[in-house]
C-alpha cells in the first residue's frame, strides 16, 4: 500500500471518528449534556470545560504520535537520529510545564465547584423549598411529600424555578438516586438520610433512574420526574390527595416487599413519621423486632 493510501485511510479514520463524536454530542443521547436545571447546567460546564483543558495535552499526543510514527518508521531512509533530544531544555520544559500547568488549573476549579455544587448546600431562590422524601425500594422508587400528604411509586412532579430538597434513604440494598438533566447522582443508604438540593428551570419531562446496580429489578429502576407549572403541581397534589389508597405502616410493609412496579400509581399519607420510621428501623436494636 503506497503511503498517499495509507494517510488517505488514517483521514478518513479519524474524519469519521469526529462525525461520530459530534453525533453524540450533538444529539439527544446523552442527556448530562441537555441540562434543564441550575445544577445539571454548572456540572455540564464543569464537564465541558475539563474536557476541552485536556485536549490541550491530548491532541498534540496524538497527533505527534501518528507524526513519529510516519517520520521515524523503518523505510524513511531521510529521517534524522536525533538522540540528543533526549534531555532537550525546551521540549522538557513544555512536555511537562504545560500539563503542570492543565493539573494546577483543574485543581482550583475542582476545589471551588465541590464547594459549589455540594449536594447539601440549599441553592439561593425567593422560592419555598419543597422537601419530597425519597426511599429505594426493590426495585421501585417511592416519593413522600411531608407538607402534602401524599406520596407515589416511580413518579415525582415539582413545580419549575422552586427548589428541591430531596431527602433519600433506602429500604434495601444501597441504591443511587439520578435525575442526569437536573443534576448528579447521590447515594441512597439504608439507615442514613441523604440529601440532594435541586432545581429545574423548564418544563418538561426528565428520565431518573438508579445508577448502582441494587438485584435483578435494577433494569427497570426507573422514574419520571415531572417538572410543571405551581398551578399545574397544585391540581396534581389536590387530585393525588383525594385517591382511595391509603400508605400506613400495614400497606408500606406490603408495597416494600420485592418487585417491579408495573406503572406509576399514588397514595395519600396517613403517616407523616413514614420516613423517619424507615431510616430508624435499621438503628433500633434487632432482638424481638421485625426489620
Amino acid at each position: 500500500m503506497s503511503r498517499r493510501a495509507r494517510l488517505l485511510i488514517g483521514a478518513l479514520l479519524l474524519l469519521c471518528g469526529l462525525v461520530l463524536v459530534v453525533h453524540l454530542l450533538a444529539g439527544d443521547n446523552v442527556a448530562v449534556l441537555r441540562p434543564a436545571g441550575i445544577v445539571a447546567e454548572k456540572q455540564r460546564n464543569l464537564l465541558l470545560f475539563a474536557g476541552v483543558l485536556s485536549l490541550i495535552v491530548i491532541l498534540p499526543v496524538f497527533l505527534l504520535t501518528f507524526f513519529i510514527a510516519v517520520r521515524y518508521r523503518e523505510g524513511n531512509t531521510k529521517a534524522r537520529y536525533t538522540p540528543e533530544w533526549d534531555h532537550h531544555p525546551l521540549l522538557e520544559t513544555l512536555w511537562w510545564g504545560i500539563p503542570i500547568a492543565i493539573i494546577v488549573v483543574l485543581a482550583v476549579v475542582t476545589w471551588r465547584s465541590s464547594h459549589d455544587l455540594d449536594p447539601t448546600k440549599a441553592l439561593v431562590s425567593s422560592q419555598h423549598p419543597l422537601t419530597i422524601q425519597v426511599v429505594a425500594l426493590q426495585w421501585k422508587w417511592l416519593f413522600i411529600y411531608p407538607e402534602q400528604h401524599i406520596a407515589s411509586i416511580n413518579y415525582v412532579q415539582f413545580p419549575v424555578d422552586r427548589p428541591v430538597t430531596f431527602r433519600i434513604t433506602s429500604d434495601a440494598p444501597m441504591n443511587s438516586f439520578w435525575i442526569p438533566q437536573l443534576g448528579g447522582q447521590i447515594y441512597a443508604m439504608s439507615g442514613m438520610s441523604t440529601q440532594l438540593h435541586l432545581m429545574a428551570n423548564r418544563a418538561g419531562n426528565y428520565n431518573g433512574s438508579s445508577a448502582n446496580l441494587s438485584g435483578s429489578g435494577f433494569a427497570d429502576m426507573k422514574f419520571m420526574a415531572h417538572a410543571s407549572s405551581e398551578a399545574e403541581f397544585n391540581n396534581w397534589v389536590n387530585t393525588t390527595q383525594k385517591v382511595p389508597d391509603t400508605l400506613n405502616a400495614t400497606t408500606y410493609d406490603v408495597l416494600a416487599r420485592p418487585n417491579i412496579a408495573a406503572a406509576p400509581f399514588s397514595y395519600n399519607v396517613s403517616d407523616s413519621a413514614l420516613y423517619d420510621t424507615i431510616v430508624m428501623k435499621y438503628m433500633m436494636p434487632t432482638d424481638g423486632m421485625t426489620q
